[in-house]
């Protein structure tokens, strides 16, 4: 088996996608093939991806036919396509689909609860709360991209369509109008993005919501021209370009409005590194220290708002972690936020719904997959309410 791996190295160096390589370490982890420090190694003295790939197969074969075995193994679990490719065995004869479950099955709610004119009155004109007027919920606007089919076709996200559809029902449930693309590269969804932050509608909204669904690595979404070759540009948005192109610098449409974001894509690449807010917030008309807000100065020509306030995002997985889709149903977390905003967005506020999104995934673990939600950047400095069926009630 040392002799398998050692004949298709050349091939196995130019082809394996990082993704690969760290779900390939994460698994001979387990298996005791390499110990914490000879992974830690070979991630992080070989800076290019070939550098690791030929690290990790030269590790492997030196620790004999056992542990070769075990390696192509779980290559074939990992990465079929590339198995095949590279000679060791024909693809995997695929199991017999079993008949999916509709989300109706599965005990989870279809049909938003809507609120009642008492609710929303009651939170009328309370100091922590964001007011919501039936004016400003006729405007609301919301921006949907879904990347479904990639130039790669081996990247397509089977289940996305699923993703899109039951995404967009739920917005316009929740009152937003849907600004939607699909299958767009990085370039476009940062125009996209601009776009959506002139939107006419935006001076009028009591808030915004974004949901982003695609690949990705860490704080970046994959445009559709993904590929696996370093000779081309990647083709990757920056998820800090929302928080720019929303911001009050560059949308101040969207002062002290509340901004929703909802991402779905991986998140692998680095450990231990998350997204964090760029200020601590400093309440507004208080005293601090004995310091009224008046006798703070700072050496810049003038500051008008906070750089980033009133966002808050659910991410669908931790740094370093891959984020699950169902080839038929979609997203997990796309299914847990419908099921969970459909029974509870009536009476909860915004940080509580994605709470319990959360708890969803405590206990998600098809096939000892793993997956937890995490709630990002949150920069609210009230509760958000969306009152469903405001304007119809």
């Amino acid at each position: 088996m040392a002799d398998k791996l050692a004949n298709v190295r050349t091939k196995f160096v130019e082809q394996v996608s990082i993704g690969t390589l760290d779900r390939l370490l994460d698994n001979i982890l387990e298996d005791r093939i390499v110990n914490d420090w000879q992974k830690d190694t070979i991630l992080e003295r070989n800076s290019s991806r070939e550098n690791k790939a030929r690290c990790l197969i030269d590790t492997v074969k030196k620790k004999g036919d056992k542990a070769s075995m075990m390696m192509i193994a779980h290559l074939q679990n990992c990465d079929p396509f590339l198995y095949s490719e590279l000679g060791l065995g024909p693809l995997p004869p695929a199991p017999p689909a079993a008949e999916p479950r509709s989300i109706k099955e599965e005990g989870r709610s279809t049909t938003l609860t809507l609120t009642t004119e008492d609710f929303w009155r009651n939170k009328q004109n309370k100091k922590d709360i964001y007011p919501v007027t039936k004016d400003n919920y006729r405007n609301r606007v919301a921006l949907l991209i879904t990347n479904i089919k990639f130039t790669l076709e081996e990247l397509d996200r089977h289940g996305a369509e699923k993703d899109e559809e039951n995404a967009e029902k739920l917005l316009t449930d929740l009152g937003y109008e849907v600004v939607k693309y699909t299958n767009l590269t990085a370039k476009a969804i940062d125009e996209a993005v601009i776009k959506f932050s002139k939107h006419p509608k935006l001076r009028e909204t009591d808030s915004v919501m974004v949901v982003i669904m695609s690949h990705g690595e860490l704080g970046t979404i994959l445009g559709v021209e993904t590929s696996k070759s370093d000779d081309k540009e990647p083709d990757e948005f920056p998820i800090d370009n929302i928080y720019k192109h929303l911001g009050p610098q560059k949308c101040p449409a969207l002062l002290n409005k509340t901004k929703i974001l909802i991402i779905q894509a991986c998140r692998g690449g680095e450990k231990g590194s998350v997204l964090v807010s760029d200020y601590a917030a400093v309440p507004d008309k208080t005293r601090l220290h004995g310091f009224s807000p008046e006798d703070i100065e700072d050496d810049s020509w003038q500051r008008i708002e906070h750089r980033e306030k009133d966002f808050i995002s659910l991410l669908s997985c931790t740094p370093g972690t891959v984020a699950y889709r169902h080839s038929v149903l979609g997203s997990f977390l796309i299914q847990f936020t419908v099921d969970v905003f459909n029974k509870a967005a009536y009476e909860d506020d915004i940080e509580e719904l994605f709470r319990k999104v959360m708890q969803r995934f405590e206990e998600f673990c098809p096939s000892n997959k793993r997956q937890m939600a995490t709630k990002d950047r949150c920069t609210l400095t009230k509760r958000f309410y969306f009152y469903p069926g405001l304007n119809v009630v």
